[in-house]
């Protein structure tokens, strides 16, 4: 546990970093390559708001992520990482990939039906499996979570 203690503080600034750079990303750089691509490209300014949209969307679920992860760094560094006050924020977790994923089939199924080249679809499909190993994942952790925390309960009620 004491390598675990060390290491939530350079992560906790690596969080910070994270979350700011996509803040940025999401209040300046999306909205306007948004914007460019539809001044560069009239036959496509249509696209513009549901792409805007869309990706701002995946970067909140990213920022929720984010905060979970620094609420359960939290619980480690306080040694209640075996609490129910954890699985919460593995559930938010998991929400929080599980509406990204959706979004994310919604947008492959609508590219892959009006492409002309398989690349596009091919690329997007990847990151959907991807995405749904990453949240399958995260629902075997939390059953992991869950035992830990039985097992603890039940240890303590024994001491």
């Amino acid at each position: 546990m004491v390598t675990a203690q060390r290491a939530v503080l350079p992560l906790r600034v690596f969080l910070v970093v994270l979350f700011g750079v996509l803040v940025m990303l999401q209040t300046f750089s999306l909205p306007g390559q948004f914007a460019y691509m539809a001044q560069e490209s009239p036959e496509h300014a249509y696209l513009r708001w549901p792409l805007t949209a869309v990706s701002v969307f995946w970067v909140l679920c990213v920022q929720v992520v984010i905060v979970c992860t620094w609420k359960l760094l939290t619980l480690v560094r306080d040694d209640r990482i075996f609490s129910e006050a954890s699985l919460r924020w593995v559930d938010l977790i998991v929400w929080a990939i599980a509406a990204a994923w959706v979004v994310l089939v919604g947008v492959f199924l609508l590219v892959g039906f009006n492409a002309d080249d398989p690349g596009g679809p091919l690329v997007l499909f990847l990151i959907v499996v991807g995405v749904a190993v990453f949240g399958l994942l995260m629902v075997v952790m939390r059953a992991l979570l869950r035992q830990a925390t039985v097992l603890r309960t039940d240890m303590e009620a024994v001491i």
